[in-house]
């Protein structure tokens, strides 16, 4: 005869999975909004910014939006990531695709 599942012990075990992965999202959201330069924002003007972005449908913008956000990344080497692994596409950094650090509000 099998031993028995702990359906209680695997649910506490998902949960706890659940709510740290919520939290590495959060904090990479944070992280996001710093790297990028929109910590310098209201907390009123990013909400509106976001709710025009959530909100759009033209397949264009969002396209444009994508590859911007895409030359964003590549051209930003990643802290985790080997030198090796860097650009790999052979790709050169996209000129403009990272903001300066004198321009954000507390940057030091």
């Amino acid at each position: 005869m099998r031993k028995p599942r702990d359906f209680d012990a695997e649910l506490k075990a998902l949960g706890d999975k659940a709510r740290g992965l919520r939290t590495r999202k959060v904090q990479q959201l944070g992280e996001l909004v710093i790297v990028t330069g929109a910590d310098s924002l209201s907390a009123d003007e990013l909400a509106g910014a976001l709710i025009v972005l959530a909100e759009t449908t033209d397949t264009g913008k969002r396209e444009a939006w994508a590859r911007r956000g895409a030359a964003f990344f590549q051209g930003r080497p990643r802290r985790n990531a080997p030198a090796s692994e860097r650009n790999a596409d052979g790709a050169p950094p996209q000129p403009g695709g990272s903001q300066p650090a004198s321009g954000r509000k507390g940057a030091a």
